[in-house]
């Protein structure tokens, strides 16, 4: 298979290379030719590589980013032979190969010189300081026309120098774009070019002369010379041998390759076409001689260069979205953030999909981006694959306006979840997720916007540099859903991380699929206040979304206490994390005293019972949320639930005696104790962790009793049994009649039915349906 290229249809996508400054004195300096010549026709340069290996390319490309210590100079053909179309073509490859350069005043500088009959500065390196800057006044270059003179330009920057630049302290690149045909001699500028320590690429658009360009370049010319009609492939060439000696290698797993290639030139030449008859002169006086004359025509040669080509390529990662979710990227465009963090961000959002994004991927993205102003440019689930999704991040524009993240919250979470069920009557209940991608301090305030997110049943996850930690947790809620990278080659490592964080939305990265009976004690005291409550109803309501909440798989009840315990809902209430959620936004404050023990003995007696729920054969989980308060006489009721098979999980904020909670939590490994409020997001990883522990832990199937109305549970080898007294049916659950009243056959009395936890959650149900019939009889 060919990568091939053609002017007519330019690629979008840039390659670029990620570099390391390092000490450059000691370096050669680096000139860079890149000549071009855009004709209509065929590309002119294949690469003869598989479509694996153009994925890989493609792939380094994301990664490139050139810091080192540098001066650019772009020597741009501007004669007639190039015409303005072309010269247009090569304005674009120059801006292209700008992206990959950290333009800084002390790290990457940039200028331009315009050449045809003679050479016109068009600016030196020191008058632009940053990238936008220089790509803009690049577009701005107008064409001058005129004779194609190189060996002048050459002589001009032999005699000149680098305007603007550092007099050869650091490497010195000079990019001239021509066609590759001089009116004049190029061997002997060329060569005092090189023997000035100079490494020339040149670099050919369409059908360029490709001798010449071989006598401009560098030895050895298998890596100097590059086809510019390929603006991602020219830059890959240019940049995998810039990454030696001058920058070091791209990123981890990364190598410089050598594959075969082939350059073509197009030549136009004579050839002999047949012969006609012609008269000729005779020595006779007053005669001519009839004779055979040859016919010549003017025919189009393709002339053919085998070479090497030589590209940077990266292993492309092994991801997977696999998890069903609405994922919107919310990408910081602000001035604060900077054109490069931007394109940075763009780089990783690009690579990130291609990685992830598959042809039967059930995840539906889009993108937005926020400046003063939020524009969603790619509509929720508007493309399905990588390649259309990377085109248009791609067109994605920098802005430079001011930080107003907040605000770019709120307005995601009330437009950028658009998307329709299937059908009319069935709700689209797919978790949301917004990825906020910034790196600059808001100037609006986001606290209030990120609650009104997740009040919203949005999943938030926060990236950005690590002076953001702080910004980010408060847009989260909890660290565990941020991600802090050091440096930009950092970000791209923290893929996999990314990946894990989105997919534990809908599939929970600690508790999987493992049924649970999760009931959570709140403390709604007066000793707490109103504040804290809503503290942690929100700690509530935010740890509830790691958890798949259904019928099958885990079941939440919650309990609030002041002096007396209320069930704000029972394990059997809502069976959707959307219904859950809302419920808790209504649970209200109580204010009165404390007593915890009140609120464990409640939860024993009326939330853990198969009247109430409760699953035969599935874990149970307290989790008690309090401020240390109304603890005395709690420890008794913690241990009849702990005897039953109930786990208790105690988590207490602020001062309390440590001895009265750990005879609560009944071992150090179930008590966490908090010093403030505001720290209690950053334990809610460790919580989830222990209750999902427990989740994955043997049950015993006769704990909690499953057998009502003092039956008593005997268990046996994978299944258990309920012996009655006075009650018949599978749980005790059906009074004995007496008289002519009828009973059921199929159990006497004292029943003794066993059951095995396969079908222990039907009949849980089953159960409640009868209780609803016993109900309505009373």
């Amino acid at each position: 298979m060919f990568l091939s290229s053609s002017p007519e249809t330019p690629r979008k996508k840039m390659i670029s290379c990620r570099f390391v400054t390092m000490d450059l004195s000691s370096f050669e300096s680096i000139c860079v030719f890149l000549i071009s010549q855009a004709l209509l026709a065929l590309g002119i340069q294949q690469i003869h590589v598989g479509q694996e290996m153009i994925g890989k390319i493609s792939a380094a490309g994301q990664l490139m980013q050139c810091s080192a210590s540098l001066d650019v100079l772009f020597l741009l053909d501007g004669s007639y032979s190039i015409g303005k179309g072309s010269f247009e073509r090569s304005k674009h490859f120059a801006g292209k190969l700008c992206d990959a350069l950290d333009v800084h005043p002390d790290r990457v500088r940039v200028g331009m010189i315009q050449f045809s009959s003679t050479p016109h500065l068009e600016f030196p390196l020191d008058s632009y300081l940053t990238k936008q800057e220089v790509k803009e006044r690049i577009k701005r270059t107008v064409f001058r026309g005129g004779s194609t003179e190189t060996g002048q330009a050459l002589k001009y920057i032999l005699h000149k120098g680098f305007p603007g630049g550092r007099n050869s302290s650091v490497p010195e690149v000079l990019i001239i774009i021509s066609d590759g045909k001089s009116q004049g001699s190029t061997a002997v500028p060329a060569m005092q070019v090189k023997e000035r320590h100079i490494t020339v690429f040149a670099v050919g658009i369409k059908f360029p002369r490709w001798e010449e360009l071989q006598v401009l370049a560098s030895e050895p010319p298998e890596r100097h010379l590059l086809f510019a009609g390929d603006a991602e492939d020219a830059a890959n060439g240019l940049y995998s041998t810039l990454s030696d000696p001058v920058c070091t290698a791209t990123a981890p797993g990364c190598k410089v390759e050598s594959h075969p290639c082939e350059r073509r030139t197009l030549e136009t030449v004579k050839e002999l076409a047949g012969s006609y008859v012609c008269w000729k002169g005779s020595k006779q006086p007053n005669a001519v001689q009839a004779s055979l004359c040859p016919f010549t025509r003017w025919k189009r040669v393709l002339i053919k260069h085998p070479s090497r080509c030589f590209r940077t390529v990266c292993p492309a990662a092994k991801l997977s979205l696999e998890c069903s979710v609405d994922l919107l990227f919310l990408m910081d465009s602000s001035a604060g953030v900077t054109l490069e963090g931007f394109l940075r961000f763009k780089a990783f959002l690009k690579r990130f999909l291609q990685a992830v994004v598959g042809q039967d991927s059930p995840v539906s993205v889009g993108v937005a981006q926020y400046d003063d102003d939020i524009k969603v440019p790619i509509e929720l689930g508007q493309h399905k694959d990588a390649l259309s999704l990377t085109k248009r991040i791609d067109a994605l524009n920098f802005s430079g306006g001011r930080t107003l993240t907040g605000r770019a919250l709120q307005y995601i979470a009330q437009h950028g979840f658009r998307s329709s069920p299937v059908f009319a009557d069935v709700q689209d209940d797919l978790p949301r997720v917004v990825v906020l991608l910034t790196d600059s301090k808001s100037q609006d305030s986001v606290a209030e916007a990120a609650k009104y997110v997740k009040d919203q049943n949005i999943f938030l996850i926060g990236i950005g540099s690590s002076f953001m930690r702080a910004e980010l947790t408060t847009v989260t809620g909890n660290p565990q859903q941020t991600i802090v990278y050091s440096d930009p080659q950092d970000l791209f490592n923290r893929m996999p991380e990314l990946q894990r964080k989105i997919c534990s939305v809908g599939n929970p990265e600690g508790c999987q699929a493992q049924s649970l009976d999760l009931a959570f004690a709140v403390d709604a005291s007066s000793g707490v206040g109103l504040e804290n409550f809503l503290r942690l109803r929100r700690f509530v309501r935010s740890s509830c979304l790691h958890f798949i909440i259904n019928r099958d798989i885990t079941q939440i009840a919650l309990v609030t206490y002041g002096s007396k315990a209320h069930t704000a809902f029972a394990l059997d209430t809502h069976t959707s994390s959307s219904a859950v959620l809302q419920a808790i936004d209504q649970v209200p404050f109580l204010g009165d005293s404390a007593s915890a023990g009140s609120a464990l003995l409640h939860v024993h007696r009326d939330v853990m019972t198969v009247q109430k729920g409760a699953r035969p054969g599935v874990n149970k989980v307290v989790v008690l949320l309090s401020n240390g308060g109304g603890m005395q006489g709690a420890a008794a009721p913690a241990q009849q639930l702990r005897h039953n098979g109930i786990l208790v999980f105690v988590v207490v904020i602020g001062d309390a005696d440590r001895d009265t909670l750990l005879r609560v939590a009944g071992s150090p490994n179930y008590l966490v104790h908090i010093s403030s409020y505001e720290d209690l997001q950053y334990y809610q990883g460790l919580i989830i962790e222990r209750i999902c522990e427990e989740a994955r832990s043997p049950v015993n199937l006769c704990k909690p009793n499953p057998c009502m109305n003092q039956g008593v549970c005997i268990l046996g080898p994978g299944s258990y049994r309920c012996q009655c007294h006075g009650w018949e049916g599978p749980h005790c659950e059906s009074r004995v009649l007496r008289g002519d009243s009828p009973r059921s056959p199929a159990l006497p009395p004292r029943s003794y039915v066993q059951w095995s936890p396969r079908g222990l959650q039907h009949l849980s149900r089953a159960l409640q349906h009868s209780k609803r019939q016993m109900d309505q009889r009373h």
